[in-house]
């Protein structure tokens, strides 16, 4: 059962990954640049939450 579930997580990661790379090279190049700086900025909102919750 847990091999299954574990089956079904990693082909829904690679899946999602390859959705994502798609996406990022269909896009113009600053559309790129402005998901890529979104990106960080979206962690560094996530790590700031994280440090303040403890």
């Amino acid at each position: 059962m847990t091999l299954a579930l574990l089956a079904v997580l990693v082909t829904a990661l690679v899946c999602a990954t390859i959705v994502c790379v798609v996406a990022l090279c269909r896009a113009h190049r600053t559309d790129a640049v402005a998901i890529v700086r979104a990106l960080a900025e979206l962690v560094a909102v996530f790590t700031r939450y994280r440090r303040k919750k403890r």
